[in-house]
């Protein structure tokens, strides 16, 4: 892995190039370094760097020629155990919808594919940096059509599992949001603690929920009134 440690002015974007190939890995190195923005913090092949080592250079941009789900910020996140600020723009890329999709949901920003120019790659690098994205037009098609697929969908999931809770579960339910026991809820509303436990099971499983306060969000979220 190459590491640089260069002094950079204090607006410099810090890109670190994860790119097999060598030839285009040096080609990429020189053409940033004529960017009086751009500073190359580091650069090598997968195999010769860990995300861990990466997310050390303190890069605010990777730049990769391939898509790995590991080395993408969502994955190095959770393998860092620790927030990252990395934004990521993936080159050379296949348009196929599926992958671009999945690189989206690794956190990928900038996708650009193979007829991408030199001047293409600074622009992506720029943009990604200043929290906007970058794909081609087919692409971010692909994109809107997948938002108005889950929008067209939403409401019919939410018309056929909201859940029909009595005004005896309401209550517990109520109860349940402010924090109260099996046992205190039994007192409250003069039932035994079995009757309880028996009504709270009956709610998880109405709701498809795997905790007392995930049930209590779930049904909030169907429109019931419940006040902690």
């Amino acid at each position: 892995m190459g590491t640089l440690n260069e002094i950079a002015p204090v607006s410099s974007i810090r890109v670190y190039l994860l790119i097999e190939g060598r030839l285009l890995r040096e080609a990429l190195s020189r053409m940033f370094r004529k960017r009086s923005d751009l500073l190359v913090v580091g650069q090598s092949g997968r195999s010769e760097a860990t995300p861990s080592q990466v997310c050390d250079t303190q890069c605010d941009v990777l730049v990769a020629d391939s898509y790995q789900a590991e080395w993408l910020p969502a994955s190095i996140a959770l393998q860092n155990r620790r927030s990252v600020a990395i934004k990521a723009v993936l080159i050379g890329m296949d348009p196929a919808e599926q992958q671009f999709l999945n690189a989206v949901r690794c956190g990928v920003m900038g996708y650009l594919l193979p007829d991408a120019s030199a001047s293409d790659v600074v622009a992506a690098v720029r943009a990604v940096y200043r929290g906007e994205a970058v794909c081609p037009p087919q692409l971010c098609s692909t994109l809107f059509r997948l938002v108005a697929q889950t929008a067209k969908e939403l409401p019919l999931q939410t018309s056929t599992s909201k859940p029909d809770l009595t005004l005896r579960q309401q209550q517990l339910v109520a109860l349940v949001a402010k924090g109260l026991t099996n046992k205190e809820i039994a007192s409250q509303l003069n039932l035994s603690e079995f009757t309880v436990r028996n009504h709270i099971h009956r709610i998880l499983k109405q709701v498809d929920a795997g905790s007392r306060s995930q049930a209590v969000e779930t049904i909030r979220a169907h429109g019931y009134s419940i006040n902690a």
